[in-house]
């Protein structure tokens, strides 16, 4: 077993969410095995390393970057979190007032009220102006020198 893996406890927790591999008798050729894809997974979410990365002991990497957008689009995830969170609760495992985010802490944007946003230009400055001055500053141009111009560095 390696680091990331799930145990045989944590897996019999979750094996039920996964398609029947055989399609429950129907055509189709059977699906890979769940459990190496899902520690695949979890290595890369563990680790942020890229999906090529994925040690091949979880099967090829394609696979298992489709398996997880394919489970991440029709919800799966979110089923298994509910699930075990559900069963967090009944178990009394779930204090509240860890979950509760006060609104009044999080400190929105200007633009999220409904206020206008900045003028991109100068006071005083057409844009005209803004394009032959940012054109002059050569290799300078760019967002970096827009920011730059803003703050007076080319004599305004």
């Amino acid at each position: 077993m390696y680091r990331y893996d799930l145990t045989d406890g944590q897996w019999a927790l979750i094996a039920a969410f996964f398609p029947e591999r055989y399609h429950h008798g129907k055509a189709g050729h059977p699906w890979k095995e769940h459990r190496p894809l899902v520690n695949g997974i979890l290595w890369h979410l563990h680790t942020g390393a890229p999906w090529p990365d994925t040690p091949e002991r979880y099967g090829p990497w394609q696979t298992v970057y489709d398996r997880f957008n394919r489970w991440r689009k029709d919800g799966m995830w979110a089923k298994i979190v509910d699930a075990l969170l559900l069963r967090l609760d009944k178990a009394g495992l779930i204090d509240r007032d860890l979950w509760l985010v006060d609104a009044s802490v999080i400190r929105a944007s200007r633009a999220a009220a409904g206020a206008k946003q900045k003028s991109s230009r100068a006071p005083g400055v057409s844009g005209a102006g803004r394009v032959a001055r940012v054109r002059a500053a050569g290799s300078r141009a760019g967002a970096l020198a827009g920011r730059v111009w803003h703050q007076g560095a080319f004599g305004v």
